[in-house]
């Protein structure tokens, strides 16, 4: 147990690191955090926002953004590159759009990580840091609050969100599907690695699992039956005067998610629910979006990332073809019918809508998997895991687009230049938000971590 002394020294402590970094925090009316104006010690990106489009399951990319034309039939697949925008940029023929944006976007041909198990993966890529069994892919077990937080919770800790919006909301959370029948359906339990972890709950995403731009797909915003937001606000203020100072981590805990509860529910929520609709938005940048879930849900990151959120993740997987990216089998169909003209249509859409309104520069925007895909095409005309090379696309937000960083080995199974791992990309995100990786926060236990273990990507600013 901690005493009295050990708790006031480790809360004085992370005060003068939230200074350092270049952020304070501030328990504002709403019970979300806010930064303290003026704190801008080692503050360097100007970016406001994060859209992380994160491709759950693994995208191939051999099949996407790093085609090896030239490579033995068995490796390099039906498709064909085209050229970019850029001079001498070759990306899928099936990405055409993005094709013509590739001078937005940066990307790394080059990422590597020796891991090429799902849920490790998916834990490292999202949070920095390796599960205490990396090699075991079966680990479903629902967050931990002795999990290290996900980059969005770091990034709510830290920066500014608007007193009626949470700092870090996922749409949908981070969950995997299982089989069953030939029918596909989300987990019951989410994963590890997509929530706070010893950050608190304070900082767990606000979720979206429904129907983008629909209310009913945010259940926390919904009021108790037969009580007004005005009753509600009433009740607060009666549960503040009766609160007593939380004498244990399971109180404060539960101190905080009431305070959550109240903003989201009461009368701050006539602020909070127009930035989840979609409905003021022009019919024809919704077709362009594409009128599937996955492109209403980045139109809907668009506008929360405009409202001034901090962080809004894509953590999406959910396609008829196949187990979304985990393309074991069928890769070429899947990728054809239903996920390359996705992508190619909604993140190019984003790119575009975001540049239009003069908001890319200050939002960052990051698309990645958990790892790449087998360079040998399988049996069943699929892919395995693969995490020793795999791509990724970086965009906005201080980013310098048209260049490629890195390059892989002659049919895409290894880096050959400028290897990246993906704590690399966690530290280049940081940085073009404000925060360096040395960044502190702290465990329940208070000892300190740094926010990132990489290095930042400095050629890509």
């Amino acid at each position: 147990m901690l005493t009295s002394f050990e708790r006031q020294a480790g809360i004085l402590r992370q005060r003068r690191e939230l200074l350092r970094c270049g952020g304070g925090l501030v328990v504002a009316a709403t019970g979300w955090p806010s930064a303290l104006e003026g704190a801008t010690d080692r503050t360097t990106g100007q970016a406001r926002s994060c859209i992380l489009v994160y491709l759950l399951g693994g995208p191939p990319h051999l099949d996407m953004l790093d085609l090896k034309p030239e490579a033995p039939q068995e490796v390099r697949g039906p498709f064909a590159p085209i050229a970019t925008n850029v001079p001498g940029v070759q990306i899928c023929e099936l990405l055409p759009r993005l094709a013509k944006n590739a001078d937005k976007f940066a990307l790394i041909r080059s990422v590597s990580h020796p891991n090429s198990n799902h849920t490790p993966m998916i834990y490292y890529t999202l949070t920095g840091r390796p599960t205490a069994q990396p090699l075991v892919d079966n680990d479903i077990r629902p967050p931990q609050r002795s999990d290290f937080p996900h980059v969005g919770s770091v990034l709510a800790k830290f920066k500014a969100a608007p007193s009626s919006l949470p700092g870090y909301i996922a749409l949908p959370e981070l969950a995997i599907r299982s089989s069953s029948k030939g029918e596909f359906k989300r987990a019951r339990s989410p994963l590890r690695g997509g929530a706070a972890g010893f950050l608190g709950t304070r900082f767990d995403p606000l979720t979206v699992n429904g129907e983008p731009g629909t209310r009913e797909a945010i259940p926390a915003l919904a009021l108790p039956d037969r009580v007004s937001s005005d009753r509600l606000d009433s009740r607060a203020a009666l549960l503040s005067l009766l609160d007593q100072p939380a004498r244990s981590v399971a109180a404060r805990a539960m101190h905080e998610f009431q305070q959550q509860a109240v903003l989201l529910t009461g009368a701050a929520n006539r602020d909070t629910l127009p930035a989840f609709s979609l409905d003021d938005e022009p019919a024809e940048l919704r077709d362009r979006y594409g009128r599937h879930r996955f492109g209403q849900t980045m139109l809907l990151a668009r506008r929360l990332a405009e409202a001034g959120v901090p962080m809004v993740s894509i953590h999406f997987n959910e396609m008829t073809v196949c187990d979304g990216w985990d393309t074991h089998s069928k890769n070429f169909d899947a990728l054809k019918s239903e996920l390359l003209p996705m992508v190619d249509q909604s993140l190019s859409a984003l790119l575009e809508d975001l540049d239009q309104r003069g908001r890319l520069d200050e939002t960052l925007v990051v698309c990645l998997g958990e790892f790449g895909r087998t360079p040998k095409i399988n049996g069943n005309a699929g892919r395995d895991h693969w995490g020793d090379c795999g791509s990724a696309l970086l965009a906005g937000g201080g980013i310098r687009g048209g260049q490629v960083l890195g390059a892989s080995d002659r049919i895409g199974a290894y880096p050959v230049s400028d290897k990246v791992d993906p704590v690399d990309i966690h530290a280049t995100l940081y940085h073009c938000l404000g925060l360096e990786p040395d960044c502190k926060i702290h465990d329940e236990l208070q000892r300190p971590w740094e926010i990132s273990t990489g290095r930042v990507l400095t050629r890509l600013l």
